[in-house]
Order: structure tokens, then sequence, then C-alpha cells
């Protein structure tokens, strides 16, 4: 940048530091002094493109016109503008107010997140895979893959659009990766030791190092082009093509023994934890209790109000305190979501088929499309600079919502019902995907506001955030007698994440006429994490194999010890405490 520059002073940075509630680190390539420009008075009218963390180093009456006038402040989407709000709405004695704020919010959208994905996206993929008729093996890798991973793959399609914030999707991407692979991996085999599946480990893993060496070598080239982006997808359609290749052999191989042995065998019959996981999942269900000895008639009223009662009372009397104060907050988002996302159940009866509320998403769900689409960009263009495209879509749905009602009953699903779980899917999509650009949006002001990279960032809160719900359903099945299942689930979801997370996110920037994708790694802290994501996959492929896949305790200590150890490390990266020499 032109222009004199000078070092801050140390009682302006002192300042800064007890404002803002941490300790402030150095910025630029070689972690070296920070320097921050000096602005004359009219200098703030201009557009300046400056990194934005230099926010904390101006005074206070002059920081809301930096925010407003440089271009590098700015986000691509979102409904809100953080920055804006920390630094022009807020006094500047009541900044520590406003992260809290904002950190709680934060929070709140993880929440909206995982419930939103576990209980409208997943399910309304899986009755998607059912009446495709997928298989077990074809649906797990593909549709439910993509169900589990797609905080992940939201947030990184949300940061990829924005150069300022791809470093941030490598971040929770790798992250998220080191997090797993050690983490949730070792857990496991404190929790439950166990015997690892040989075959299924060996490939996962290794196409998982594929994979990140394809994003190590694309992060030092500095750019991702068209080839480079079809590869990625290409790599995880040969990943899906394997691992149902690997199980019709197993099968076959499985088949021919069972024909050549006695029948009944134990050792035969008790091989597979899927069997054992199919004959006990839902071995109670609550629902099933106080259901009325005589039925009734249900009243289209009555239909409705049932239908978007998020609250089965019955549940509530058998769970913990910490469980009901959690459901408490989760009462709203779910009950927007029961009345904007449709939710087809192929293992009930009536497939979930609730006809009031079915045509009032006729309305609400598409209106939701348009409003959420580009932040609502699309919703609010007016045709012919008359009429909005909201206005048209809520006539047309309308309209289909009152020939629906009309033509089908409260009793028994129409035989176009299966169209709502398509239509569910894409409204919860596009909820997600929503969420995850404000989680974005938050997390690069907050960095803004604590001086930290879009990296850390990524592989902390992002990657914790994101990680969450692996961890506890992953745990989960490992108390339950199956960490062999748990397992293979922390490498299966990880390799799809990074593979269409990056392949698709770079497709999209691509499809919008750019050669290539630029690439800025935010400091050698995305070395350190590729490294210790490259590290921790080669200990496990050394270390298991070396044990004969039996997998205990004492492996599991030492991940944990691994990502201990690469988080202090990054941390202190980060902070400037270690010097790295520039790449």
């Amino acid at each position: 940048m032109a222009g004199r520059q000078l070092n801050v002073p140390w009682v302006l940075h002192l300042l800064c530091v007890l404002l803002m509630g941490t300790v402030s680190r150095a910025s630029g390539p070689s972690m070296g002094t920070h320097t921050s420009p000096e602005f004359p008075a009219s200098g703030l009218n201009q557009t300046l493109m400056v990194d934005c963390r230099d926010v904390c180093g101006l005074n206070a009456s002059d920081r809301c016109d930096f925010i407003r006038t440089n271009p590098d402040c700015h986000s691509n989407g979102g409904y809100l503008d953080y920055l804006e709000g920390i630094f022009c709405h807020f006094p500047p004695n009541l900044l520590p107010l406003a992260i809290t704020f904002y950190a709680f919010w934060l929070l709140y959208l993880f929440l909206i997140l995982g419930v939103t994905a576990g209980k409208f996206f997943c399910p309304n993929l899986s009755a998607i895979s059912s009446m495709l008729k997928l298989s077990h093996n074809v649906a797990g890798v593909t549709f439910l893959a993509f169900g589990n991973g797609a905080p992940d793959i939201f947030s990184a399609l949300v940061a990829f659009s924005d150069p300022h914030t791809a470093s941030l999707a490598f971040g929770a991407l790798f992250g998220a990766g080191v997090l797993v692979t050690t983490v949730v991996a070792g857990g496991i085999a404190i929790l439950r030791p166990f015997s690892a599946a040989s075959r299924p480990f060996l490939r996962d893993i290794i196409f998982y190092m594929v994979a990140v060496f394809l994003t190590f070598t694309a992060l030092y080239l500095r750019r991702v082009t068209l080839a480079w982006a079809l590869g990625y997808i290409g790599l995880y359609v040969f990943y899906v093509i394997t691992v149902v290749l690997c199980t019709w052999i197993y099968q076959w191989q499985r088949r021919r023994t069972l024909v050549y042995s006695m029948p009944g065998t134990p050792e035969m019959l008790s091989d597979s934890e899927d069997e054992r996981m199919s004959s006990t999942t839902n071995s109670y269900d609550y629902r099933e209790e106080g259901q009325p000895l005589l039925f009734y008639q249900e009243t289209t009223a009555q239909i409705l109000v049932r239908a978007l009662n998020p609250l089965d009372y019955r549940k509530w009397r058998y769970k913990p305190a910490y469980w009901k104060v959690l459901k408490v907050f989760k009462l709203p988002v779910e009950f927007v979501l029961l009345l904007t996302v449709p939710l087809v159940d192929p293992d009930q009866e009536d497939r979930n088929w609730k006809r009031p509320l079915n045509c009032l998403h006729l309305v609400i769900s598409p209106l939701v499309l348009v409003l959420t689409l580009q932040s609502g960009a699309y919703g609010v263009y007016e045709i012919g600079g008359l009429f909005p495209v909201w206005g048209v879509v809520v006539i047309v749905g309308t309209a289909l919502a009152s020939v629906t009602f009309f033509a089908t009953s409260n009793s028994e699903p129409p035989r176009f019902h299966w169209a709502f779980a398509f239509l569910g899917f894409l409204t919860s999509a596009l909820w997600i995907n929503a969420a995850a650009t404000e989680v974005v949006n938050i997390l690069r002001s907050l960095g803004v506001v604590f001086r930290l990279s879009n990296t850390v960032l990524g592989l902390t809160l992002l990657a914790w955030g994101n990680s969450i719900g692996d961890v506890f359903s992953d745990f989960t099945l490992a108390r339950q007698g199956y960490p062999r299942m748990a397992f293979s689930a922390c490498f299966g979801g990880i390799i799809f994440n990074i593979l269409v997370g990056v392949g698709l996110g770079c497709l999209l920037q691509l499809s919008r006429g750019h050669a290539e994708v630029k690439l800025e790694p935010d400091g050698l802290l995305v070395w350190v994490l590729a490294g210790a994501l490259g590290l921790s996959l080669v200990f496990s492929l050394v270390s298991v194999p070396l044990q004969c896949f039996q997998l205990n305790k004492v492996y599991g200590f030492c991940l944990h010890l691994f990502y201990v150890s690469f988080l202090v490390v990054a941390l202190l990266t980060e902070f400037g405490v270690i010097h790295l020499k520039s790449v």
C-alpha cells in the first residue's frame, strides 16, 4: 500500500488490548511487528484496500468510517453486517457486551445448524434414497454422508464464495479432520477397545491421505483450476465406486462361505454390527405410550395444531434437566422449521402426511426458498419493475395449496406425496446455507475484533461447532457396543467433506466466469494445520496395522495427546510466539 506507515503507539495498543479483552498478535507474512497505517483526517473518506484487522489500531471515533469505506471489511452475503454493528452501533465502552452477544448468537446459529440437519435435512435425504431404492452402502456414502456433513459443506461453500474467507474453509475442513481423526477416533478406542476392520480402514485412510495431498498441493500452487476441481469430484466418485465394489465382493464371499458352512453358525450370524444395530434400533418408542384405546377422527384444525407442536409431553417427563433446558432453546427453531420445511418419513404408515400443514408448506416453503437464496436478492427482484418475485411465488403457491387441499383427504397421503421430500430437502438446505453464511460472517467479524486469522477461527470455533454432532453420535455408538461402526464413520464422513467441500466450492466459483480460484494461505498456520493432519493420518496408518488392528486405550490417549500438542503449536504460531520461516 502506498503511503507512510507507522508502528502503533504502545499506549494505544494497550488500550485496544484492554478494550477487546484479548492479547493482540502481530500480523503480516513474517509474523513481525504489527504496523498500522496513519490515516489523515480526510483519509477515512477514501476507499483504502487495507487489512480490516487494522481497525483496532485506530481511534474509536475513526473505526466506523474505516469499516464502512474499506472494501476488505465488506461481506458478500448474509443478512446482518456484524462489523458495522460492533464499531458503528455499539459505543466503545460497550464493545465487550457486543462481543458477548455475538458469541451467544454464534452458539445459537450452531444450534440451528444441528437441528435443521438432524431433524429435517437428513430424514428427507433418507426418504429420497428410499424412494430411489438405493442400497444402504450407496446411500451411506452419498445422500447420508451429505446429510451428516451438511454444516461443513455449506460452511465451505459460503467461505469459498469470498477470497477473504477461503482460508476459513480450509481451516474448518482441516481442523475438523484433525479433530475427528484424533479426538473422536481416540475417544472411541478409550471408551470401547475393539478390533478395527482392516480393509475398510486401510481403504478410507488412503483415500483421505490422497485428498489431503491434493489440497496441500493446491495451497502450495495458490490456485485451483477447473481440472483440479473436477479431480476432487472425480476422486469422490471413484471412492463411492470402490466402496460399492468392496461391499459387493465382501457379500459375495460371505454368501459362498455360508453355503459351505453349517447353517446357524454363531460366528457367521454375529459377524456384522449392522445386523445387531438394526435389530436393536428403536427398541422403545415413547410414542407408543399413552396411545388412546379408542381412535377418533381428528379435525383439520387439530391435525394442524398437533403437527406444529415441537414438544412431546410424554417424552419430556423422562428426560434430564439439561435436556429440557436445551429443548427450550430449540423450541422456536423447531417450530419455524416445522412451519416451513416438509418432512417425509417412509417408516410411518402415513409417511408423515399432514394435509393442512403440507398445504401450508406449498405456500411457505417456496417463499422461504426465494427469500433465502442469495440472502433474498432474487426474492425482492421486481419483474418488469412492477411486481416482486416473492408475490408471484405466493400466488402460485396459494393456487397449488388450494387444489391440493380440496383434492386430498386427511387420512390418506396422495400419490405425489414423495415430491414433498424434495421440497423439504431444498428448503432445509437453504436454511442451513443461510445459517452457515451468518456463521462465516460472524466468525470473520470476531477475527477482526480479536485480530485472529481466519485459519485459526476455522480450525477451532468453526471446526468444533460443525463436528460436535459427529462427536456425540460416534461416542454414543461406541458406548452402545458399536465401536467399529463409529470408527468407520470417522473417516468416511470427512472424506466426503473435504473432497466435495473443496471441489464443489471451487466449481461454483469457476462457474461464475473465473478462470481459476485464487487461494491465499493465511500465513504459515495453514501449513502447520495441513502438516498436523497428514501426520495424524500417517500415525494411524502405521500404528494400527502394527497393533494388528487391535485398538486399545493407549492408542486413544496418544491421539488425544497429539491433538493437544497440535492445538498448542497452532495457537503459539498464530500469536507469533513460534516464528516459522516463510514458504
